[in-house]
């Protein structure tokens, strides 16, 4: 995004990352999920972190699968969720300046 202009369809794929981020509860989940040791997480600990009901929780963890940010794998009566890094770094890649490239200040990185 910041050495050459997205095209149609990645702005679309990028706009439903996006979207999904933009959430506060969506961003809780994606940070507990994501800093969890062990690297997976239990709904059964994600839920009572909230003031929702579980089917809301489970709408926004719905959202994060959709959008490609979190996975999950239903073990017996419980679903375990993980971060997918692949999209994380795209992320991180795509809102990374190039090294020397400008600061909007004229500075280089």
């Amino acid at each position: 995004m910041l050495t050459a202009p997205l095209d149609e369809d990645q702005a679309a794929e990028l706009a439903k990352v996006f979207k999904a981020l933009g959430d506060p509860v969506r961003l809780r989940l994606l940070s507990m999920i994501a800093s969890r040791a062990g690297g997976e997480v239990c709904v059964c600990d994600l839920t009572p972190a909230f003031d929702l009901s579980q089917p809301t929780v489970s709408h926004h963890l719905k959202l994060l699968r959709q959008a490609g940010l979190i996975d999950c794998e239903r073990r017996g009566t419980w679903v375990y969720y993980w971060l997918v890094p692949e999209m994380t770094d795209r992320l991180a890649a795509i809102l990374t300046r190039p090294t020397g490239a400008p600061a909007p200040d004229g500075t280089a990185s």
